[in-house]
Parts: C-alpha cells; sequence; structure tokens
C-alpha cells in the first residue's frame, strides 16, 4: 500500500501547477473532494505504485483518507492517482482513517508499506496470497504454458488463437 505524506498548506499558481490545482499540501477542514485533488498528484512515482491498489493520505502525521486506485497519469514529467476517494464502510478507510500513520511523517512523501488489507490471491489461480501487482514472480507465465498445453503445442494455439480472434 502507498502513503501520500502531504505537507502544510501552500497556495500555488494553477496556471503553473500539472494539475491546475490552487492549492497543495493539509489542512484542517479540507473536503473530500479537496484532499483527493490535493493528494492525487503529482508525484514522482516508479513503475512500482503501478501494482498499487490503495494510497492512504496523511496530513500532520494522521491518516486522513485514502484512494482506491484505477490508474496512474502523466503529469509532466511526474505521475498522478486516478481514482475515487475510499468512504467508511471501506474495510481500508475504516482501519486507517484517523489513525496515525503506518509510516510516521517521512522526508519522501510517497512510501510504501506491506498490508494484510491489500492482500489478494494470484491471477494464476493457485490460491496464493499477494500483497502487489497479479501474479507471484514467474506465476504469469506459469499460467500462458498451462492454457498453451490444453490446446496441444505452441504452434496449435497460435494456430487456434490466429483462428478465434482473425476478425478481431
Amino acid at each position: 500500500m502507498i502513503q501520500i505524506t502531504l505537507g502544510k498548506k501552500k497556495l500555488v499558481d494553477p496556471g503553473d501547477d500539472r494539475l491546475g490545482r490552487s492549492q497543495v499540501g493539509w489542512e484542517e477542514g479540507l473536503s473530500g473532494d479537496q484532499l483527493y485533488v490535493t493528494a492525487r498528484g503529482a508525484w514522482v512515482m516508479g513503475k512500482k505504485a503501478d501494482h498499487e491498489r490503495y494510497a492512504l493520505i496523511s496530513g500532520a502525521g494522521v491518516i486522513r483518507g485514502g484512494i482506491e486506485i484505477d490508474g496512474i497519469e502523466p503529469a509532466g514529467e511526474r505521475r498522478a492517482f486516478v481514482g475515487r476517494l475510499l468512504q467508511p464502510g471501506h474495510p481500508v478507510y475504516d482501519h486507517y482513517v484517523g489513525q496515525e500513520a503506518p509510516n510516521g511523517s517521512p522526508q519522501n512523501p510517497i512510501t510504501y508499506f506491506p498490508t494484510s488489507l491489500d492482500e489478494r490471491v494470484c491471477a494464476c489461480r493457485c490460491g496464493t496470497p499477494i500483497t502487489r501487482g497479479d501474479f507471484l514472480p514467474g506465476h504469469d507465465q506459469r499460467a500462458i504454458h498451462e492454457r498453451i498445453a490444453k490446446v496441444g503445442t505452441v504452434k496449435d494455439f497460435l494456430a487456434w488463437f490466429d483462428d478465434t480472434w482473425a476478425d478481431a
């Protein structure tokens, strides 16, 4: 899971901001929409962020909200989250919002931490729980080759696929 650590509120020129915002950072009294707009970006994030499902928003050392991540889009040379603000009743929201930030108040605004609330099963259908990405290492290839074997050889699979998807 990602922790976004917001600094203190700062006014910015919307013409200069990568996302057209008039303010960035945390202050008491932000609405949910304001919190989302402020927290979604623009951040320096590597590919690791592409495999996360949730981001918690920290202000003054406390989790103020969370985002269910649908994707990450370019924001100039940085990146911004696209998603929805979590609401009460969502397990991640209920567990973290109002609590101390799991990673404290780190200098880097984007940090990661493991949590069982972000657990899902490997997409190869082996049933193994994972917290990042869709597959355990190597399980994507194993799943592909198991499916190819159901058709026959790689050559048989390619012929079947090309015949099946010829009009697509």
